[in-house]
């Protein structure tokens, strides 16, 4: 069997078509699948099946022996079939054509099928290989696949583009202690000694993204909350099982039900199962027939915060909503990714309502996607929420809080604009005429600009197609007894372009006993507002009042108390977030923004709104405040704490309160009290801490430097009782040690990418080593972080990159790290620009803190 291998970037083949008149034509093939490659497979190639084999064997380092059969149709014959597969060449076996074996050529990550070995119309090729291990997620008695975006052709040969749809016969074979979960029901269990295989039904189409299998030590529960669904998971915490199993189901139906009564089409596919897997890269993934979560979202006990459970039944309505948004209608190719995921998030908004009807959703909506998207939208790495991508090999650099969080504020936007009736008929016959096929943003677009006056293109222009935010200015004038004589709001963009956003949003005028609430719709540079007209001069105004806006609105500086007297929750939280971003900008000083923020963790009694309060509050104590300003605070704010801990608050204050307290309790007097809560020498009453709670507790005590760090670290690690928890700590002490040798030690240690599977581990990690305590210590490896970034990108999953980068030269605000930044940028004048921009998202606040911070380090 010979095997062609050349090394050279591209090559060029000359194929012999079917007819021996026809002329020669050149073929070009490049690393990844380009726009070039995937538009001619898509007019040569249909009715793709694939049939699949895996043997996986009892260790994780074995080979695993794997077998495909595509069955597929040809229409054109100019060109070679070619086939994505990012292994090794001597991981293929052997491949045939319509039953005859042909030579292996293997060139640039992909298998090529010479023209003169197909036929027009129906062909079979097969291929024997060995599976490639970077997308299967090998543990020592469990695995799982995960394939976005382009990862299936790490695992098996296949045409890796989201628009050439297919089933799939699969076939494992497993130890035979192991349990197995795919897209289609088993149909046939053989046992073979030591081993078990399982036949598996076709599955529905699907892209080659969202094929999987899960195979492991896995118990498994069955329930029928109307739809029969499976799910597996390694959770050994019995408590933990009895209370959250129920619920899990229950809120995979209700989402179904939503999903149904609002699209006005049926669950698609043959099945609803799903993994919980405790060392999954993302809260998610929506494969069809067989989603898989990360454990420790899914099981909850009696600590869990409401926060906790809302984010729980987000999570499940979000890959949910994946089964229409996503796996029924799947775009086109990957710059439409953000389709999918502003579906799934602004759909999983709509499921929350009924099920958590005491919840405020419009704050709901406001804290969970506002302060992500403009983390990433006033950075110097902002980009559009629909982006350009040449090649499949760079579309994991697409996501991020542009496509998460931004979308969804621009999806409410829209629905605000055209009216939900008009929306939700446009997304009704969207679903119905691309089901089970793909589509583009400009196919919905149609689609809706045929229910709605509005022009949908020239919206869609600048909040699809342009980056960045507004930020808004005023002018008010009074007349002589004080009325409002005329009011004008102005929008610039951030970045100064041109653009301009239209939009919808409240603002409140604050009298002594009321709150006028102005409905603005700003279409153009300014609006002037006739409702304010002849009304008298407020106290304050509260811009943003509903939050429905979208960027830095004006603040009154001389009236912050104002916020935390607010009766609106929704109009406290945007009015605490305006104040953040006014402080980003400039606008507000960070000493007035913490005392603002200082007396709100005081007074706030909502769980939601505590959470913006207390997480921008210690983002200016940690990375605006100098050691000295946080000296002068730091007593008052630990006391002021543990005192609120104390109070008769619900259990998801002091939750929230506790960890605001936990983050900071480095002083010795601090330490004492939260080594006695750790220890169990003192409880406080209603503030119900669990497992990982304590062990969160001990890395804070390590990283304070407690005396008996060493003792409580080892304590943890043995009381400890779930086996997949356990390991993870252990991965985490050594970036935990007070020797700052295992510390270094431990970074270096990253750079074998075997080191880095677990990816959520290596963060966590990451994380300790870089704390703001440790820094001094460990800004020797800002460089060495910032030169492994490329390596991360081309071995790591979607989001590691970002992670990365947040968790290493993300997590400082010195001068130090702001000139190894630009140092490396000097040096590195092709550095790739989707890494630039990941890069500068990860310090967009460093790059701030230059020009906040009052004295230089």
């Amino acid at each position: 069997m010979k095997i062609l291998h050349r090394f050279f970037a591209f090559f060029i083949i000359t194929t012999i078509g079917f007819s021996q008149s026809k002329p020669k034509e050149s073929f070009s093939i490049e690393n990844g699948v380009s726009e070039q490659l995937a538009q001619f497979r898509k007019k040569q190639i249909s009715d793709v099946q694939y049939e699949l084999s895996f043997e996986i064997p009892n260790k994780k380092n074995e080979d695993i022996n794997s077998g495909l059969t595509v069955n597929l149709n040809l229409s054109d014959l100019s060109k070679p079939l070619v086939f994505d597969f990012k292994e090794k060449s001597q991981n293929i076996k052997s491949v045939s054509a319509n039953g005859k074996n042909i030579a292996i050529i293997h060139e640039n990550g992909h298998i090529v099928i010479p023209a003169e070995n197909l036929i027009l119309g129906k062909n079979a090729i097969s291929i024997f290989f060995i599976a490639g291990n970077l997308s299967l997620n090998r543990n020592d008695d469990f695995l799982y696949t995960l394939l976005v975006p382009d990862r299936a052709s790490t695992l098996f040969p296949c045409f890796d583009q989201p628009d050439i749809k297919a089933t799939y016969k699969l076939s494992l074979s497993v130890p035979k202690d192991w349990t197995v979960l795919a897209g289609a029901d088993v149909k046939e269990k053989v046992e073979k000694g030591d081993f078990t295989s399982y036949t598996f039904g076709e599955s529905d189409k699907m892209s080659t993204y969202l094929f999987s299998f899960v195979a492991g030590k896995f118990k498994s529960v069955t329930e029928k909350p109307g739809l029969e669904m499976t799910m597996l998971y390694r959770e050994n915490n019995e408590e933990k099982i009895k209370i959250s199993t129920d619920t899990i189901f229950n809120l995979h139906q209700q989402s179904l039900d939503f999903l149904e009564k609002y699209t006005n089409y049926k669950f698609p596919f043959q099945k609803l199962d799903f993994a919980s897997i405790p060392v999954f890269q993302y809260g998610g993934m929506e494969h069809v027939g067989a989603i898989q979560y990360r454990e420790s979202t899914l099981f909850l006990d009696n600590s869990a915060t409401d926060s906790e459970k809302l984010n729980r039944a987000k999570l499940i309505a979000h890959e949910t909503s994946h089964m229409w948004f996503g796996d029924l209608v799947t775009m086109k190719w990957f710059n439409d990714v953000w389709m999918k995921e502003v579906f799934a998030n602004f759909m999983a908004d709509k499921i929350m309502n009924p099920i958590f009807p005491k919840i405020n959703h419009n704050l709901q909506f406001f804290s969970t996607h506002y302060a992500s998207a403009y983390a990433e939208d006033r950075s110097l790495g902002t980009h559009p929420i629909r982006q350009h991508l040449a090649n499949l090999k760079d579309a994991g650099s697409l996501y991020g809080a542009m496509i998460y969080n931004k979308a969804p504020i621009m999806m409410r936007q829209l629905e605000a604009s055209m009216g939900k009736e008009a929306f939700q008929k446009g997304i009704q016959k969207y679903i119905q005429k691309y089901a089970n096929d793909n589509a583009d943003w400009n196919n919905l677009v149609e689609i809706l600009d045929a229910e709605t006056p509005l022009d949908m293109k020239k919206w869609s222009e600048v909040w699809v197609n342009k980056s960045g935010r507004t930020i808004f200015s005023d002018k008010i004038e009074y007349d002589t007894k004080n009325k409002i004589k005329k009011f004008e709001i102005f929008q610039k963009a951030e970045d100064k372009s041109n653009n301009v956003w239209p939009q919808i949003f409240q603002i409140g005028l604050v009298y002594s006993n009321e709150v006028k609430v102005l409905t603005a719709n700003i279409i153009d540079k300014s609006l002037i507002l006739k409702e304010a007209i002849g009304l008298k001069k407020p106290l304050t105004i509260i811009y943003n009042y509903n939050g429905f806006g979208y960027g830095v609105f004006p603040l009154d500086g001389n009236n912050l108390n104002v916020i935390s007297t607010l009766k609106d929750e929704v109009a406290r939280a945007s009015a605490y977030s305006n104040l953040y971003e006014n402080t980003l900008i400039g606008n507000i000083s960070p000493e007035k923004a913490f005392d603002c923020f200082f007396k709100g963790i005081q007074t706030e009694e909502n769980e939601l709104v505590l959470r913006i309060v207390s997480n921008n509050l210690n983002t200016i104590y940690w990375r605006f405040f100098t050691e000295k300003q946080q000296n002068k605070v730091q007593k008052q704010l630990e006391d002021i704490l543990y005192s609120r801990l104390q109070a008769n608050l619900s259990a998801n204050i002091k939750k929230t309160l506790f960890g605001l307290f936990s983050s900071i309790a480095y002083s010795d007097s601090a330490k004492a009290k939260l080594y006695q809560i750790w220890n169990k020498e003192v409880v406080i009453q209603n503030l119900k801490l669990n497992e990982d709670d304590f062990t969160n507790m001990a890395m804070n005590l390590a990283i304070f430097k407690h005396e008996k760090a060493d003792e409580i670290l080892e304590k943890t690690r043995t009381t400890i009782t779930n086996p997949d928890k356990k390991k993870r700590f252990e991965f985490l002490l050594p970036s935990l040690s007070k020797d700052e040798s295992v510390r270094n030690a431990f970074i270096e240690s990253l750079k074998d990418d075997a080191n880095r599977e677990k990816e959520a581990w290596v963060s966590v990690g990451l994380a300790n080593v870089n704390h703001p305590l440790r820094q001094e210590s460990a800004q020797k490896y800002i460089r060495f972080s910032l030169d492994l970034v490329e390596e991360i990108q081309r071995t790591g999953d979607i989001f590691f990159p970002k992670d990365w980068l947040d968790n290493t030269v993300g997590r400082y605000s010195s001068k130090y790290a702001f000139d190894e930044v630009q140092r490396f940028l000097k040096e590195n004048p092709n550095f790739s620009p989707i890494l630039k921009r990941k890069l500068f998202m990860a310090t967009d606040l460093l790059y701030k803190a230059q020009n906040i911070k009052k004295e230089t380090e």
